[in-house]
């Protein structure tokens, strides 16, 4: 795959190149630069989603088996994330929020991050498949590929859907987790995938609603900057009403209890009410504030829904509510 990248959706000259060289010799980062690579608030997600697939898997795990894949599950997280700041340096070193991210700051150099991503990379795929089985070591080098090459490299930089298609690869480690513990791929963790499949949308064009200004300058094509704002609105609207009742199906697949169904409701209405707000309000510090609710308010939904069919399953505190 080339480098090099189409003429922009601005009209204007390409300004995406590929990684930037930030630093030229070995690179003065110390550990947590190196840890910041990983992006530790995104392998926090895909280890919880990935544990809550586990719990809701109807197979007794071996505990050693469980925590090692999960580990490794965590690494290939970060491997991927360590891949995607080394392709994205050039556009980070653009973006006020991600220019102080080691690469552009010039703390890591360009090669040490390739190296270290794909070292991660290669053995947590291969190291689950040791300790676990082959199909969930096939499922997470799948997904750190989707993330690291067809997002990253292609998606992102070239269509306002990147993130939808993008997202599933953030909605796979349920699935990844679930193959580790029990050797096959179940309807439990693919409605997890598809939650989170549906949260995506909402939850980034909430924040790029906000940044767009930031996209816009990096060249990403975001929903915002390719469509308008009133049309990523209408979008932000459309998925949230997909979310909401996808949101309950662990109750109609009796593997969400009473304290599921109470909270997913509850949270799905919030959910909903938030994106009327954001598309009702279109101008102003209000249309501004509404986005940013919605964005901080999907992190908890999501965060909150995954909790309970954790704290369900792993403390005994299941109760159906059908049948």
């Amino acid at each position: 795959m080339s480098k090099a990248v189409a003429e922009s959706f601005t009209g204007h000259s390409p300004i995406i190149t590929g990684p930037v060289v930030a630093t030229s010799g070995i690179s003065q980062g110390d550990v947590s630069d190196f840890i910041a690579l990983l992006k530790p608030r995104v392998m926090f997600l895909v280890v919880f989603t990935a544990l809550v697939g586990m719990v809701v898997t109807p197979v007794t795990a071996h505990p050693v088996i469980a925590f090692a894949s999960l580990v490794m599950i965590a690494v290939g997280a970060g491997g991927s994330g360590c891949l995607n700041m080394w392709w994205d340096a050039d556009i980070d070193a653009v973006m006020t929020r991600t220019r102080k991210r080691p690469i552009p700051a010039g703390r890591i150099a360009p090669r040490e991050a390739l190296a270290f991503g794909l070292s991660l990379s290669v053995g947590s795929v291969l190291a689950l498949g040791l300790f676990s089985n082959w199909l969930a070591a096939g499922l997470l080098a799948f997904t750190i590929f989707f993330y690291a090459v067809i997002y990253s490299m292609w998606l992102k930089r070239t269509t306002p859907q990147n993130i939808v298609i993008g997202g599933a690869a953030g909605a796979l480690p349920p699935v990844v987790a679930q193959a580790a513990v029990s050797g096959y791929v179940g309807l439990e963790s693919l409605v997890l995938f598809a939650i989170i499949f549906l949260w995506t949308p909402p939850h980034f064009w909430a924040l790029a609603l906000v940044k767009s200004s930031d996209y816009e300058s990096a060249g990403i094509p975001m929903l915002p900057n390719v469509a308008g704002p009133d049309e990523t609105r209408r979008q932000i609207l459309l998925y949230t009403l997909a979310l909401a009742p996808a949101g309950l199906l662990p109750v109609a697949l009796s593997f969400g209890g009473w304290l599921y169904a109470v909270v997913g409701t509850i949270g799905g209405l919030a959910m909903l009410a938030l994106a009327i707000k954001v598309y009702r309000h279109r101008e102003g510090d209000v249309a501004f504030r509404a986005a940013q609710q919605l964005f901080a308010y999907s992190i908890l939904y999501l965060f909150v829904l995954f909790a309970v069919l954790l704290v369900e399953h792993g403390f005994g505190l299941y109760r159906a509510v059908l049948g």
